[in-house]
């Protein structure tokens, strides 16, 4: 396995290339996250990043890399297992609003996430979480213009 050295965290965690067309940003795009390595010979590793872009993609999922000689480092090929976890993209709208205002309402629901800048967040809904208080927040939000969102990975565990 050839995996380059600034790909590698720590002897248990290596970083995986996506190359996607991204809605969000209307292009293609790459985005690298960490995985932990779940078996270096067969190429599974388990996501331990919340996606900013990527989509149909969550956290704890494990996926399928192998290294690209194009790309030069262990890419993406396909998802294996799905964790259960759903990816939340979100956009502030409304510029009077301070973007870590609206992450502590998630936050308080039981949501973790990463902000990207201060109008853009990803987020994370654990497999065992109720997605439907989730969702009616997300949607009262988006009704008062105050963000947008986008369910890039929803799980069969946060359907309703």
């Amino acid at each position: 396995m050839n995996i380059v050295k600034n790909s590698v965290k720590d002897d248990n965690y290596a970083k995986i290339l996506f190359r996607f067309y991204s809605d969000i940003l209307v292009e293609w795009t790459v985005e690298t996250m960490w995985a932990e390595i779940v078996d270096v010979d067969k190429g599974l590793y388990k996501l331990d990043n919340i996606p900013f872009y990527a989509p149909l993609i969550a956290s704890d999922d494990i996926v399928f890399a192998e290294y690209d000689d194009t790309e030069k480092m262990l890419t993406y090929r396909r998802t294996i297992e799905y964790s259960g976890n759903s990816t939340i993209h979100v956009v502030i709208t409304d510029k009077s609003i301070e973007i870590n205002s609206i992450r502590d309402i998630f936050k308080e629901l039981g949501c973790i996430s990463e902000r990207v800048n201060d109008g853009y967040f990803s987020m994370e809904i654990l497999a065992d979480t109720d997605y439907k208080p989730i969702k009616q927040k997300l949607d009262d939000l988006e009704n008062r213009a105050i963000i947008g969102y986008t369910e890039s990975c929803l799980s069969n565990k946060h359907h309703y």
